[in-house]
C-alpha cells in the first residue's frame, strides 16, 4: 500500500477486476478524451495476465472507497522504451485534488523502486484538468505530439519529470528499491 495524505494506491487484485472493467466500459467514468472500449471479463482477464499489461493501482480514499486508478507500462511511441504513467478518477471525485496526488505517489513509487531516469505522461491537447494534475506534480510540458492515431487524430502533449526535478517524496510508506 502507498500510503498518501488524502489517497492510498494499492496494487490491483483479481477482485478488482470487475470494477475495472465497469469503469473502462463507462464513458462518463473514462471521460471525453479516452477512445470508448468495451471489454469483456475474459478479454480483461487475458490482458492483465499478459506481460504489455500496465500494472494497475486501485485510488482508495482514507475511508477505502474506491475512486479511480493509476497505471504504469512501458511506451515505445518509437522512441525506444520509456515509462509512461496514466490515470483515471469518479466524475464525482474530481476536481478535489485525490488525481494529483496519486499521480504524485505512483512517480514517488517510480522513483524510489526503479533505477529511472524519467516518468512521462501523454495526455489530449484539450484536456485542461489533466494538464493541471501534471503541473502540480512538477512535471513539465515538452511538447506536442501532432495527429497522433488514437480516436480521432487529435493532437497530445507530452509531459515528464526527469528524476532530478523529483521533490521530496509525497509516500508516507516507503518502498525498498529493487
Amino acid at each position: 500500500m502507498l500510503e498518501g495524505k488524502n489517497v492510498n494506491l494499492r496494487v490491483m487484485e483479481k477482485e478488482d477486476l470487475s470494477l475495472i472493467q465497469e469503469w473502462l466500459n463507462n464513458p462518463e467514468f473514462m471521460g471525453e478524451f479516452i477512445a470508448p472500449t468495451q471489454r469483456t471479463r475474459a478479454e480483461l482477464e487475458k490482458f492483465e495476465s499478459s506481460p504489455f499489461a500496465p500494472k494497475t493501482f486501485i485510488i482508495e480514499k482514507k475511508d477505502g472507497s474506491k475512486i479511480g486508478y493509476t497505471i504504469h507500462f512501458n511506451s515505445y511511441l518509437g522512441l525506444g522504451e520509456l515509462l509512461e504513467i496514466g490515470y483515471a478518477i469518479a466524475p464525482s471525485e474530481r476536481g478535489k485534488g485525490y488525481c494529483t496526488e496519486a499521480a504524485q505517489l505512483i512517480v514517488d513509487y517510480l522513483f524510489l523502486s526503479m533505477d529511472i531516469s524519467r516518468v512521462q505522461a501523454v495526455i489530449s491537447t484539450r484536456n485542461k484538468a489533466s494538464e493541471r494534475v501534471l503541473e502540480k506534480a512538477n512535471f513539465t510540458r515538452e511538447g506536442t505530439i501532432r495527429r497522433h492515431v488514437r480516436g480521432a487524430r487529435r493532437d497530445l502533449y507530452l509531459y515528464s519529470i526527469l528524476r532530478e526535478e523529483w521533490k521530496e517524496p509525497k509516500i508516507l510508506t516507503r518502498t525498498e528499491k529493487k
